[in-house]
């Protein structure tokens, strides 16, 4: 039961730091990369499609990304997708294919998405904890019930622990990196 436990709260947790590195993908720093806009979400006949699944998506140069779609008749609602987006971009349709220009990040700009950064690698954090916790009380219940002794269950408590600490390190490595990124010219 104690393992069963334990797995639960890794998986949990490791899906925080996957969660975490697929948010970050989608921040939007100086240079051009497909993450920015592969999960944009396009409305195609009346359904939502991710743009990853409607174009090809390539990275010619630094600020330069160019959205090859497979219908050329899906060109208008990827436009559209793209400047309904945060991402403040305007894009170029030449009726092949589209081009989206990054222009540098402004100083203030660049400060506001390490605060976004930030805030959502400690939303992230939290929901470790939260796993945490809930590994956490299962143990209790187990120990409360019997099916567990003392001596087990604060083995089990520091195994949480480290697990907790590691999976927090993952992700304050990942958040390291995006602010590096951030924040170079």
């Amino acid at each position: 039961m104690v393992a069963l436990v334990l797995d639960e709260a890794k998986d949990k947790m490791e899906k925080a730091v996957v969660h975490a590195r697929q948010a970050f993908a989608g921040v939007r720093t100086g240079r051009a990369a497909p993450g920015l806009v592969e999960k944009l979400m396009v409305e195609y006949y009346g359904a939502d499609v991710p743009l990853q699944q409607m174009a090809n998506i390539s990275v010619p140069e630094a600020r330069m990304l160019v959205i090859s779609p497979y219908d050329k008749g899906a060109m208008a609602a990827i436009e559209k997708a793209i400047r309904n987006s945060d991402l403040g971009l305007n894009p170029s349709n030449d009726g092949v294919i589209i081009r989206l220009s990054f222009p540098p990040l402004t100083g203030e700009r660049r400060k506001d998405l390490v605060r976004l950064v930030k805030q959502m690698a400690e939303d992230n954090r939290v929901s470790v904890r939260n796993a945490r916790r809930t590994a956490r009380s299962e143990l209790e219940t187990l120990a409360k019930d019997g099916d567990l002794s003392e001596d087990e269950l604060a083995r089990a408590e520091k195994e949480i622990d480290a697990l907790t600490h590691r999976i927090e390190a993952q992700i304050d490595e990942s958040l390291a990196q995006k602010e590096t990124e951030l924040l170079e010219d």
